[in-house]
C-alpha cells in the first residue's frame, strides 16, 4: 500500500504524462484498501481473510471527448502504456458537450481540515479473533437463541488520492473497524434470524461486543412466533435501522444525473413543500471521525455542511460538474469517483430529531405496524411508487404487542415524505442516521 504522498505523486505523474501525450486535460485517482477479517461460528474459528487491492484510474480529455482506463499494476512501464491507451481512446470517443474537469476557480485550496479518520492501528488477527468470539458468545447467551450464523470482526486501512492537470492534488487515509453477529432463535420451521453490527474509523468508538451481540440475540428472540399483519391504510412506524433507507431514496431523486435525465420523481417539484416544515435533513462532510467525512469531493471541489432539506423543502440538487453543466447550475461538491466518470453522493447524513418520544409517537395508533426489516428493491425512481416486503411488530392500542412477518408496505414517496413524523431518539451510529419515523396512510397487505 502506498502512502498518501506516494499515491499523490503517482497520480500527478499520470496527469502530466497524459497532457504530454496530447490530452487537453486529465485527472488520476488512486484507491487502495487492505482488510483483515476473522469469523467465528459456534465458538470455533471459521474463516480468516486478508485482502489488499489497489487501483489507479486515469481520465483523459481531448476537446469534448474523454476516456478512462484503470489498472492495478503500478509498474512504470505498464502505467506508460495506460497513458498512451487512454489518450488514444479519448481521441476516438464521441463528443460530449458536458465533459471536462471541475471549474478551476472552484477547486479546493489550502490545507485540509483534520477529520481524524485514522487511528493509526494495524490489524491484529488475535484481537480480531477474540472480538469475533466475544460478540458471538454475547448473542448466543441470550435465552432463546438456538444457533448461530457467526460473529465477525474486521480491520481495514484505506488510501485515496486525486490529482488533476489543472492544479488540484489531495488525498487522505483512514482506518476502519467493524464487529457483527448473526444468530437464530427457535427451532425447525419456526426459526427466526436477526443481527447486530457496528463500524467506526477508531477502535475506541466501536460499540462493545456485549452490546452488539446482545442486540442481535434479543432481536432474533423477539421475532419468534410471528402473526399476520393487519391490512389496509395504516400508520407505519420505521425502526431507525430501516428508516435510513427513506433518506437513500431522497438522495437518488435529488442526484444531478437523474434530474438531468428527467428520471427523478422529484423533477419539477423542487419548489414544493415536500416534508413537514419542521423536518431537517443535514449533510455534514466535516464531522470528525464520520464514516463518510471528506474535505473535498471526487473532482477536487471543497465540501461543506448543508441542509439538503430545510423548512420542509429540498434546498437544491446534488451536482457533479457534468450534471451541473446540463442543468445550467454550479457543481455542489458532491461528486463521487470510483474510476471513470463521476457520480454524486452525500457524506454523513442525518434527519434531525423530532420533539416527541417513541412512546408518544405511537400512543394514538389503534392499529399499525412497526417495521424492523425491509426486503426487496420495489421502488420506482421515476414515479416514486414504493412497495417493499417487511417484517416487524404489530402496534395495537398504542403499544407494540407482538411480532408479524411476511407483509408488504406500499405508497408513493411524495406522499410518504409529506406524512413523515420523526421521534426524538436520534443516535449517531452510522453514515446515515435517522430517529424512529412514523408515516401514516401507507397500504399494508399481509401475504
Amino acid at each position: 500500500m502506498l502512502t498518501v504522498s506516494e499515491a499523490l505523486d503517482r497520480a500527478q505523474l499520470l496527469c502530466d504524462a497524459a497532457t504530454k501525450a496530447g490530452a487537453d486535460a486529465a485527472d488520476a485517482l488512486y484507491y487502495c484498501n487492505a482488510a483483515t477479517s476473522v469469523s467465528m461460528r459456534l465458538g470455533k474459528l471459521e474463516d480468516v481473510e486478508r485482502s489488499e487491492g489497489q487501483d489507479i484510474s486515469l481520465r483523459a480529455f481531448v476537446g469534448r471527448r474523454s476516456a478512462s482506463v484503470s489498472t492495478a499494476d503500478m509498474d512504470a512501464g505498464e502505467l506508460a502504456k495506460l497513458v498512451e491507451r487512454c489518450v488514444a481512446m479519448a481521441r476516438e470517443a464521441p463528443e460530449d458537450p458536458y465533459a471536462g474537469l471541475a471549474p478551476e476557480d472552484r477547486l479546493f485550496r489550502g490545507a485540509a481540515p483534520d477529520l481524524d479518520l485514522d487511528d493509526g492501528s494495524d490489524a491484529d488477527p488475535q484481537a480480531l479473533r477474540d472480538a469475533a468470539l466475544a460478540v458471538e458468545e454475547a448473542a448466543r447467551a441470550v435465552a432463546g437463541v438456538s444457533n448461530s450464523e457467526g460473529g465477525s470482526a474486521s480491520h481495514s486501512r484505506t488510501r485515496f488520492a486525486l490529482a488533476t492537470s489543472h492544479g488540484f492534488a489531495g488525498g487522505y487515509g483512514s482506518s476502519g473497524h467493524s464487529l457483527s453477529a448473526s444468530v437464530i432463535a427457535g427451532e425447525g420451521a419456526s426459526m427466526q434470524r436477526d443481527y447486530g453490527w457496528h463500524s467506526a474509523h477508531h477502535l475506541a468508538d466501536l460499540e462493545s461486543a456485549a452490546e452488539i451481540g446482545t442486540r442481535a440475540g434479543t432481536r432474533a428472540v423477539a421475532r419468534l412466533a410471528p402473526g399476520k399483519a393487519p391490512t389496509g391504510k395504516l400508520p407505519v412506524v420505521l425502526d431507525p435501522r430501516v428508516g435510513s433507507s427513506i433518506i437513500g431514496h431522497l438522495l437518488s431523486a435529488i442526484a444531478g444525473p437523474a434530474v438531468a435525465r428527467g428520471t427523478s420523481f422529484l423533477f419539477g417539484k423542487e419548489e414544493q413543500s415536500l416534508f413537514d416544515s419542521g423536518v431537517i435533513i443535514r449533510d455534514e462532510p466535516h464531522r470528525p471521525r464520520g464514516l463518510r467525512s471528506r474535505a473535498f469531493d471526487g473532482e477536487g471541489l471543497p465540501t461543506a455542511a448543508r441542509d439538503i432539506v430545510a423548512d420542509g423543502r429540498i434546498t437544491g440538487w446534488l451536482l457533479d460538474t457534468a450534471s451541473a453543466k446540463q442543468l445550467g447550475l454550479a457543481p455542489t461538491g458532491h461528486a463521487s469517483r470510483g474510476g471513470g466518470a463521476s457520480g454524486v453522493s452525500a457524506s454523513n447524513l442525518h434527519l434531525a430529531a423530532g420533539v416527541v418520544s417513541v412512546k408518544a409517537l405511537i400512543a394514538d395508533i389503534d392499529e399499525g405496524v412497526y417495521v424492523t426489516e425491509l426486503i426487496g428493491q420495489g421502488v420506482n425512481p421515476v414515479t416514486g411508487d414504493y412497495s417493499r416486503g417487511a417484517s416487524g411488530f404489530l402496534i395495537r392500542g398504542g403499544e407494540i404487542v407482538g411480532p408479524i412477518a411476511e407483509f408488504t408496505v406500499a405508497g408513493n414517496l411524495v406522499d410518504m415524505f409529506a406524512a413523515l413524523v420523526p421521534a426524538d431518539d436520534l443516535v449517531f451510529r452510522h453514515a446515515t442516521n435517522v430517529p424512529t419515523l412514523r408515516i401514516d396512510g401507507m397500504t399494508v397487505a399481509s401475504s
